[in-house]
C-alpha cells in the first residue's frame, strides 16, 4: 500500500493505525527512540503537571528566544492546526519539515503498534532533536511516567500545578496523579516543583531517585505588588520585573519556577536579566484568558479542569463588574468534573451558549444542558454556531468567555480571530 505524501494523509494513517495499550512498558518506545537516532545535542526542559505547562513551555521560549537562543518547543494540544505542537526558533514548522519525520517513524516502528499520539510524538521528537537548538521545552501529554516524552532524559523538569484530571488513567486524588508526573524527573539533575502544596509523593520519589528538588517558598520565592514583582532562587535575584504578559495571577506562580529553570540550567545557558524583562513581556500564547479587542469584550479560555475553571472565574472577577452580563460558550469533554465546573461558573454567567464539539469523547448538548438545568442557555452543533449566537445577543457592554475544552476555543478561532462588533453599536 502506498504511503502518504501529505500531513493530513499521514494524520490519517495514524488515525487508522490506532493502537492504545494498557500500560505499555516505557521500555518498547525507549527501544523505538533508538531505532530513530533520537539524541538532543542541547539542554532538554521537560514540563509536566495538570495546569499552566502550555504557558511555562511559552514563557521558556519567549525568554531564550530573547537571550539569542534557537528554541524548540513541543507542546500540545493544537487549537486549530496540527504544526502549532512543533515551534522553532519561535514559528510553526511547516508541513515539508514534518514529512521525512513520519516516514523515518513508518520506518523505525516496524510492526510496532502505536497510538496517534505516540506516532506524532516520535515525529515532533525526531524534528526538533535535528533542528540544531540551543534548548529544547517538552510539554508532557498525560502523565508522565509511561508518556512517551519521558523517553528523553530532561536536563531540567519543571512541575506546574498539580490537581485532579484524567482520574481513570491517573488516578482519583493528587498523591497518585503526582506520582505518575514526577517520574519525569531524574537523578541528579534539577527537578523545579513549582506547585505551592505539592502531593508529598512528588517530593518521596524526587527524594528515592537523588533528583536535585527546587521548592517554590524554599529555594526559589516570588512577591509582587500592583506594579512590579521580584524574585529570587538559589543564587540568583530579579527585581522590579514587570509582570508577564499573559494574564491571570495564576501565571506569576508559572513565570517563578520558570526562572527557577533557568537559574538551575544556568551554567549551560546564562540568561542576562534583560532577556528575562523583554521574554515576559513580549510572551504570547492563544487561548489562555485571552482578551479579544472589540465590542462586546471576547475571553477565550482552554480551562477543562476544576482547577483551571476555578481559576477562570477568579481571573473574571478580577476584570471587574463593568459588564452588564456574561455568555459563556462552553463545550467539554464528558469525562471532566462538569457539573462542578459548571456550578463554580454559574453565579458569573447569564446565559449559556452550550455545543457539541468534534471529538467522540465529548460531552453532548443534551448532557450539558440537563446540568446548567433552568439557567437561560441555548444549545448548538459547535463552538462557532454557539459563539454567533451569542455575538447576536450581546450587548457592548457585555462580556463573552469561551471555555471548557481546547476544542471549545479551537473551534472558535478555525477560522482566525472573531470580529467583534456588537450588533446595535451601528
Amino acid at each position: 500500500m502506498s504511503r502518504p505524501t501529505t500531513l493530513e494523509g499521514w494524520l490519517a494513517h495514524c488515525e487508522r493505525i490506532h493502537h492504545k495499550p494498557k500500560d505499555r512498558p516505557l521500555d518498547e518506545l525507549r527501544a523505538l527512540r533508538d531505532r530513530l537516532g533520537l539524541r538532543f545535542h542541547c539542554p532538554v526542559i521537560v514540563v509536566a503537571g495538570t495546569n499552566g505547562k502550555g504557558s511555562s513551555c511559552a514563557m521558556l521560549e519567549s525568554i531564550a528566544q530573547q537571550a539569542g537562543y534557537r528554541v524548540g518547543v513541543y507542546s500540545k494540544p493544537h487549537l486549530v492546526r496540527f504544526e502549532e505542537r512543533c515551534r522553532i526558533g519561535g514559528a510553526m514548522v511547516d508541513e515539508a519539515t514534518l514529512l521525512p519525520h513520519f516516514e523515518a517513524v513508518e520506518d523505525a516502528r516496524g510492526e510496532l503498534p502505536l497510538t496517534w499520539f505516540e506516532f506524532t510524538t516520535f515525529v515532533i521528537l525526531r524534528t526538533l532533536a535535528q533542528a540544531s537548538l540551543d534548548l529544547a521545552v517538552l510539554e508532557v501529554g498525560l502523565g508522565g511516567r509511561l508518556d512517551t516524552v519521558n523517553v528523553i532524559d530532561a536536563d531540567c523538569v519543571l512541575l506546574t500545578s498539580i490537581d485532579l484530571d484524567h482520574i481513570d488513567t491517573l488516578g482519583s486524588n493528587r498523591e497518585a496523579i503526582g506520582l505518575e508526573k514526577a517520574h519525569v524527573m531524574r537523578a541528579g539533575r534539577p527537578a523545579i516543583v513549582a506547585d505551592p502544596q505539592p502531593p508529598q509523593s512528588v517530593l518521596d520519589y524526587g527524594e528515592s531517585i537523588g533528583a536535585d528538588l527546587w521548592r517554590v517558598g524554599r529555594d526559589f520565592t516570588h512577591a509582587g505588588d500592583r506594579q512590579q514583582w521580584t524574585w529570587g532562587g538559589r543564587q540568583q535575584r530579579y527585581a522590579g520585573l514587570g509582570y508577564p504578559a499573559l494574564r491571570g495571577a495564576n501565571q506569576l506562580l508559572n513565570a517563578a519556577g520558570v526562572l527557577a529553570a533557568f537559574e538551575a540550567l544556568r551554567l549551560r545557558l546564562p540568561i542576562p536579566a534583560q532577556a528575562v524583562r523583554s521574554g515576559l513581556a513580549l510572551v504570547d500564547l492563544p487561548g489562555r484568558f485571552q482578551v479579544v479587542p472589540g465590542q462586546p469584550t471576547l475571553v477565550l479560555d482552554v480551562s477543562h479542569n476544576m482547577q483551571a475553571v476555578s481559576v477562570l472565574a477568579a481571573n473574571l472577577k478580577a476584570m471587574g463588574s463593568f459588564y452588564k452580563q456574561t455568555h459563556a460558550v462552553f463545550g467539554a469533554m464528558r469525562d471532566k468534573q462538569l457539573a462542578p465546573m459548571i456550578e463554580r461558573m454559574r453565579g458569573l454567567v447569564d446565559r449559556w451558549y452550550l455545543c457539541a464539539l468534534h471529538s467522540e469523547r465529548a460531552a453532548s448538548v443534551a448532557q450539558l444542558q440537563a446540568i446548567v438545568g433552568e439557567a437561560p442557555h441555548s444549545g448548538h452543533d459547535s463552538p462557532g454556531a454557539a459563539l454567533q449566537a451569542a455575538l447576536a445577543a450581546a450587548g457592548p457592554a457585555d462580556r463573552i468567555v469561551v471555555f471548557g475544552s481546547f476544542h471549545t476555543v479551537g473551534g472558535v478561532l478555525k477560522d482566525g480571530l472573531p470580529r467583534l462588533s456588537a450588533p446595535h453599536l451601528g
